[in-house]
């Protein structure tokens, strides 16, 4: 049998592994950052109209600019947002990696502050750019002025920015986010997945973008509004900035059907985002048992929450899989990460948990 040892792969893709998290049938599945509600019956139909009116027409492309898809999205997110501000592609990972290929690539680099999103360093590596991890402080925190004297450091091509942070949860001070937008030479990426969960007084970088043309904030339907099958992810900047990421874009790459459902999901956003007050419920429930039992808990913005279990976190994983309850081992030594979900969902979770108490 091949391998890939036995293929010209890129010397740099040797023994890597793929991005992925184990999808096992268990009882409860809090791995993967999903909302566990369903689409609710109403927005079920509304996207089947909407997918149907596009079917007799799918043999011509897709409207490559998705324009009435971006300015569904302005008209959402407010703040003054044009369309011509908003750019859509297949998930925010795709959105980033169209940044990465604009404005990273060979003899560029990108830095972050892990622990936070993992595929960021994927994709610099699939883009040819050279990524610099730079640490967080005490209890994953990150202030300006740590931020800052990384950035002046390494002077990167792009900066990653996380708000709320993937895997840890808390958002950023925008006092953070204005003194790296200070000093930075290139690109300031804002990731903002978890933004619709974020506590209340929580300020979005999106307050940000006047005045700053190097400044992306990019977002996601698959978390707040259950979309995680639609694949649906953006970014919101200058202008320039959308215009730069067309010139690496592929042809037609957000088919009319994406476009459709995700239009019909954006006209139901009440409806949709109806369970966002339902998860930050049950997130902060998680947070306060177990900070009640003991454990050591990262504050969180998002619909998960960080946790630690002592030394061996992967002993604790395999402890909570064996009672039915699969949650995520980031790679972080002596934490685990679990997601909010449902009542059922967190109370078979805390139940879990009392086995390694």
């Amino acid at each position: 049998m091949t391998t890939l040892d036995d293929l010209p792969i890129r010397d740099d893709l040797r023994g890597r592994s793929p991005y992925g998290a184990p999808q096992l049938d268990v009882a409860v599945r809090l791995n993967t950052n999903e909302n566990s509600y369903a689409v609710p019956e109403p927005v079920v139909e509304a996207i089947g109209k909407a997918l149907a009116a596009e079917l007799r027409d799918l043999n011509r492309y897709p409207d490559r600019e998705a324009v009435a898809l971006r300015a569904d999205l302005a008209g959402y997110l407010g703040h003054g947002i044009t369309a011509d501000q908003v750019w859509a592609a297949n998930g925010s990972n795709e959105i980033q990696q169209q940044l990465l290929q604009a404005f990273g690539g060979p003899g560029r680099s990108a830095l972050g502050f892990v622990p936070a999103y993992s595929m960021h360093p994927l994709l610099s590596l699939g883009t040819g750019t050279r990524w610099v991890p730079a640490q967080r402080g005490v209890d994953f925190g990150l202030t300006a002025d740590e931020a800052v004297a990384e950035v002046r450091a390494h002077r990167p091509d792009v900066v990653f920015l996380c708000s709320p942070n993937n895997p840890t949860g808390t958002a950023l001070d925008p006092a953070v986010v204005a003194a790296v937008l200070d000093v930075a030479p290139g690109m300031v990426v804002l990731d903002e997945a978890y933004a619709e969960f974020a506590r209340p007084g929580t300020v979005s970088a999106l307050t940000l973008l006047t005045g700053h043309p190097r400044l992306v904030v990019t977002r996601t339907m698959s978390k707040a509004f259950g979309f995680a099958g639609g694949r649906l992810g953006y970014l919101v900047a200058d202008p320039a900035v959308v215009a730069a990421v067309q010139l690496v874009r592929l042809p037609y790459h957000l088919s009319s059907l994406t476009q459709a459902a995700a239009r019909a999901a954006l006209a139901h956003r009440d409806v949709l985002l109806g369970t966002v007050d339902a998860i930050k419920e049950q997130r902060d429930r998680i947070v306060t048992t177990l900070r009640a039992r003991g454990h050591r808990v990262a504050d969180s913005d998002a619909n998960f929450v960080l946790f630690a279990v002592g030394d061996d976190q992967s002993a604790a994983w395999r402890t909570l899989l064996d009672a039915g309850v699969l949650v995520r081992d980031v790679g972080l030594p002596g934490w685990l990460r679990v997601t909010a979900g449902t009542p059922a969902e967190t109370d078979a979770f805390l139940t879990a948990m009392e086995k390694l108490s």
